[in-house]
């Protein structure tokens, strides 16, 4: 690894940057370091890392938007512009240090973003058909139907429910803390009135014999009582939606977006939901404004003649002839 790559990484550390900026980082700038080497990039001794030009950032950016990866299929918008903000906070770190002559950066223009719609939603009878796919009279099915009730109800991210710490849920208040979420943020979700009993009987009941002896800290654990990881949280809930043949694929993030939506559908304001999912920005959240809509439902139907029956023509040609 490049010794300044070496030392931003250490920076991000020390600056409290997350372990998942810190893996970006390290695979965007060593990404770009190796596709510099064969065009012929040349390295200076002493205070400066790269001579690096706009016309070599630009080339860079069309060779990502070029690449294609080891299953045949091009990169995303979104790895791709993970690349090239990674790359473009290394090259402000780098300028900032005198390491490189001029700040460049500015010359990676990250790829525009698509406005996608989720693929799946759910709807309330839908989600209890995939609720009821857990069988309760088991331990790991008793911890399913508690982990697929939280996820219903908060609309947490995977990795923000995999690594809740048993004190993190209150029962009581109907509350969970999440911490050290998406960009190390803390928040506080509502938990809503079911969640918290399925929750609790899940820690009473199954979840004692599932730990034994040892006390992980994680309320959801596997059957030899260690945390699940994310993979095996995907699979279980994949599996549950599988079951339910609904016609629908998805897993986590598929409660997460079936839960915003109702939330929408249901009247709550946009902020709020946006607070509830840990959104930095409201557009994200305002992707799901364009799947709740009753509203406009509604008013197509008693606005749109075809919709009301008769057209308002039709009606006044009719009375003529009366």
């Amino acid at each position: 690894m490049h010794p300044w790559l070496t030392r931003y990484l250490d920076w991000l550390e020390a600056t409290n940057h997350s372990p998942a900026t810190r893996r970006n980082g390290r695979s965007a700038v060593e990404r770009f370091l190796s596709w510099c080497d064969p065009t012929g990039c040349d390295h200076y001794a002493g205070a400066e890392l790269l001579d690096i030009t706009p016309a070599r950032l630009e080339a860079y950016q069309t060779a990502l938007s070029r690449a294609i990866r080891a299953d045949g299929r091009p990169l995303s918008w979104g790895t791709r512009a993970e690349y090239l903000g990674a790359l473009r906070s290394f090259l402000r770190w780098c300028t900032a240090r005198r390491l490189l002559r001029r700040d460049h950066s500015a010359a990676l223009v990250l790829p525009r973003r698509p406005v996608q719609l989720p693929r799946a939603i759910l709807s309330p009878r839908e989600v209890e058909r995939v609720l009821h796919q857990a069988d309760t009279a088991t331990p790991l099915g008793l911890r399913d139907r508690a982990l697929l009730e939280l996820m219903y109800s908060t609309g947490l991210r995977r990795a923000e429910a995999a690594h809740l710490r048993v004190g993190d849920v209150d029962e009581g208040r109907c509350l969970v803390m999440i911490r050290a979420g998406k960009g190390q943020k803390d928040r506080v979700v509502p938990l809503g009135r079911r969640a918290p009993r399925w929750l609790g009987r899940y820690v009473r009941r199954a979840r004692p014999r599932l730990v034994g002896t040892l006390e992980p800290g994680w309320p959801f654990v596997s059957s030899r009582g260690t945390p699940l990881r994310l993979n095996q949280l995907s699979e279980r809930v994949s599996r549950y939606v599988a079951r339910a043949q609904l016609g629908k694929q998805g897993s986590c993030h598929l409660f997460r977006h079936t839960m915003a939506t109702m939330l929408l559908e249901g009247g709550a304001d946009v902020r709020i939901v946006q607070e509830i999912l840990g959104h930095v920005n409201l557009s994200t959240t305002a992707r799901y404004t364009h799947l709740a809509i009753h509203h406009l439902q509604e008013v197509h139907a008693r606005a749109h003649p075809a919709e009301r029956g008769e057209g308002v023509l039709a009606r006044r040609r009719r009375r003529r002839y009366l």
